[in-house]
């Protein structure tokens, strides 16, 4: 009998994983398939709009039509990767001690005029709430795709409810939710009065690209995004639901013991010193076409431009008597050196250098094994030209 129960056991082990790695297996297919499905949409837009742009030399007009439809795509583009980095907690964050009430005051117009006018927006911001560090441009992105979902749930016009509250999350509670820890969290409650979610959409609400809206109505990573900052905030994610009464979706987050930083007035971009033209820049990036572009952007800075292929190649620039005034180097590289190692090594040889990394990806140079010093600035790809350029005097000037 004890045989016959030992193997009993085995089996139902083996059938408990053979189980779990299909499950693994149909998520990693949705993810390729939505990934494949927006991105082939999105390069659609770009690739026809680019080949149109050069059957149309001298129409100024079409061009700028063209190229502006271009940059929307690939905007919707960086967007989405976005997403998907913050639902696999790959994203460079930037926390900071917040009032949470604030963040959603500051963006109380821009949600209202997501939802449209047959929908109420209701907010009950508690007047004691508690600080929370969190990236706040990751948070309101997450509170624009909860209201952006509760108004898809409410066809024909209904009500949306935030509120905000000191809570604390006791031990019963950490027991039926293990991915929880117990103590103080701030919580944030977004709560609709639409059609409502089945157990079975419940049950997969946060899969990437899990989607019950019809095609083109959205990509399905709203609520991932939800989900993977919860948990880079260090905080957990909650969804309560019942068909034909709502939905309501529970963000907690760590109660911080800091003060709140409040928006400094008066630092504009302006105020930086300009490319004076003679400061030369240390371009390192692997990838031809990106290195292209980056160095036509520093030279339309004002920047003098040296390029390297690899770090190695940087290498051998920085041991020369060339002067440079900043290395810029794309993190993610082959050829046994990365970004962050580059630096260090660049500052051996001159200890005076400024540096600044590129980076979109940045899950195994910035990981722990490698870690990133915290004198070394990262400026976020995709980068636009004003973005590269305020990033440039902040590290320069300092």
């Amino acid at each position: 009998m004890v045989a016959v129960a030992e193997e009993r056991n085995a089996e139902l082990a083996r059938s408990r994983e053979a189980l779990a790695q299909a499950q693994r297996l149909e998520a990693i297919g949705q993810l390729t398939g939505g990934v494949a499905h927006d991105f082939n949409n999105l390069l659609t837009v770009v690739l026809g709009n680019l080949e149109l742009i050069l059957r149309a030399p001298g129409d100024d007009k079409k061009i700028d039509r063209l190229a502006r439809g271009a940059m929307r795509a690939a905007q919707r583009g960086e967007r989405l990767v976005r997403q998907l980095l913050t639902y696999a907690r790959r994203q460079i964050t930037h926390p900071e001690t917040v009032n949470l009430n604030q963040l959603i005051v500051n963006i109380e117009n821009l949600m209202r005029g997501a939802i449209g006018e047959q929908i109420e927006v209701v907010t009950m911001l508690s007047a004691v709430l508690a600080p929370a560090q969190i990236d706040p441009a990751q948070f309101e992105t997450a509170i624009l795709n909860l209201v952006i979902n509760s108004r898809d749930a409410m066809a024909g016009g209904g009500r949306i409810t935030i509120e905000t509250r000191n809570v604390t999350v006791d031990r019963q509670y950490a027991a039926d939710n293990p991915e929880v820890t117990p103590g103080p969290y701030v919580m944030i409650a977004v709560s609709d009065s639409g059609s409502g979610m089945t157990s079975a959409v419940l049950e997969r609400a946060f899969d990437p690209f899990f989607t019950t809206k019809e095609v083109g109505k959205g990509s399905g990573l709203g609520l991932s995004q939800v989900y993977g900052f919860a948990k880079t905030a260090g905080g957990h994610v909650k969804i309560y639901s019942e068909l034909g009464i709502g939905t309501t979706v529970k963000l907690y987050l760590p109660k911080s013991s800091d003060r709140p930083v409040m928006p400094e007035v008066g630092t504009e971009t302006a105020s930086l010193p300009p490319a004076n033209g003679h400061e030369t820049i240390l371009l390192v990036e692997d990838d031809e076409d990106v290195l292209a572009v980056a160095a036509e952007s520093l030279r339309e800075l004002g920047y003098q431009v040296a390029t390297a292929g690899n770090a190695k190649q940087g290498m051998e620039i920085l041991r020369g008597d060339q002067p440079i005034d900043l290395l810029l180097s794309d993190v993610m590289m082959p050829g046994g050196m990365n970004g962050v190692q580059l630096a260090v090594e660049a500052r051996r040889i001159r200890p005076q250098l400024k540096v600044l990394l590129t980076s979109g990806y940045t899950a195994t140079a910035l990981s722990l094994q490698h870690g990133l010093p915290d004198n070394l600035d990262v400026v976020e790809k995709p980068f636009r030209p004003e973005e590269l350029a305020e990033k440039l005097r902040l590290v320069i000037g300092g």
